[in-house]
């Protein structure tokens, strides 16, 4: 019994001195399991959060987007389409001139002295500057890495070293606004690309756009800046040139790059012009960020030569829309009636100015 008892309890000892380091490693895997999870928990609300904050940016930043000028919805622009051209005129479009182009009579005026980024509207410029030079037309341009946007990243089918004709360059230019193509012709200029920038600006002063500056051929770069009322007149002296009239108002144009004996087909930017409804002497469309939605026309409407400068229009329907409200407007005012909005006044080309626009200044 002895025996036993002693034996008992040296096995008692023995499973003590064993059980007890067990019991303390399993605390312990216990204790970090529970650590684990609470920090998992913890990085997932942590990652919750995060992605809840970065949906609350989000929402601010389409709010924000929301509040800016307004744009014409598709909903509106069916509205303006439907405009039967009663009532007051008014016009979406930040800036912008309706002048009659033979009497000089605004028919609306909106904003017309404030100095604004003009994008490709520049391109009327560049065009007049080429033809003034009295360049050979049938000339080979051929596009290089000078001719490449590295300002605003945009894009071009015209490759680094595609070769076309100064008379197709021209035509890309006017109709496609083709960047590439007005840079082309900028670097092809006698003097190179500084010559052809004076010239510009100096072009600029003989039309008496007092308020215009030119800083490249392309518009890409917003310093090119304007007003709505330098801008009618630029757009009243380019029209006499007939290469500018057709090649801005053709709905679309094929070349042959490089000689090749497939051509690549370029579209007027202008969907006015593809869509044949309307009867268009001249056309120029522009954009770059700074300057929103630009459009400028030279066009019949009631039987008469009217010019329209649309600038900085947010959204791409309101240009549109707005110079579809001014065609109904007028053709159902038979006589147009002046209308004035935000800080213009009644403006009237004067006859000099006019004389200027009239023949090519060298």
């Amino acid at each position: 019994m002895t025996k036993l008892l002693k034996k008992l309890i040296l096995f008692y000892v023995a499973f003590s001195l064993v059980a007890t380091p067990l019991e303390s490693f399993a605390a312990q895997k216990k204790s970090q399991k529970r650590v684990h999870t609470s920090q998992k928990s913890s990085i997932s609300k942590s990652r919750i959060s995060s992605r809840s904050r970065l949906k609350s940016n989000r929402l601010k930043k389409i709010h924000y987007k929301s509040r800016k000028s307004p744009a014409l919805t598709q909903a509106q622009y069916l509205a303006a389409d439907r405009y039967d051209g009663s009532g007051m005129l008014e016009l979406s479009s930040a800036k912008a001139l309706i002048v009659n182009q033979n009497s000089g009579e605004v028919i609306y005026a909106k904003n017309t002295n404030a100095t604004t980024p003009i994008a490709s509207i520049t391109k009327l410029m560049t065009a007049m500057v080429m033809l003034d030079a009295q360049l050979s037309l049938d000339d080979t341009l051929t596009v290089s890495n000078e001719d490449v946007d590295y300002l605003k990243g945009t894009s071009s089918r015209l490759k680094v070293g595609a070769e076309l004709s100064r008379s197709d360059m021209l035509q890309l230019a006017l109709m496609a606004s083709e960047n590439r193509a007005a840079s082309a012709i900028s670097r092809h200029y006698p003097g190179g690309r500084y010559a052809f920038i004076k010239a510009m600006n100096a072009k600029a002063i003989q039309l008496g756009m007092t308020n215009t500056t030119f800083l490249d051929s392309t518009g890409l770069n917003s310093g090119n800046v304007s007003t709505a009322e330098d801008l009618a007149k630029m757009v009243a002296a380019a029209y006499q040139y007939p290469e500018i009239r057709m090649a801005s108002t053709s709905p679309s144009h094929e070349v042959y790059v490089n000689g090749h004996t497939y051509g690549v087909n370029f579209n007027n930017t202008n969907g006015l012009v593809r869509g044949g409804e309307w009867q268009i002497g001249l056309s120029k469309t522009g954009y770059i960020s700074e300057a929103g939605r630009c459009l400028v026309m030279q066009a019949q409407i009631a039987g008469e030569p009217m010019i329209i400068v649309l600038l900085d229009s947010n959204g791409k329907l309101t240009r549109i829309g707005d110079a579809n409200r001014v065609r109904k407007w007028m053709e159902y005012n038979s006589e147009p009636k002046m209308t004035t909005t935000g800080q213009a006044d009644a403006l009237k080309l004067n006859p000099s100015t006019n004389e200027v626009m009239a023949g090519r200044i060298s």
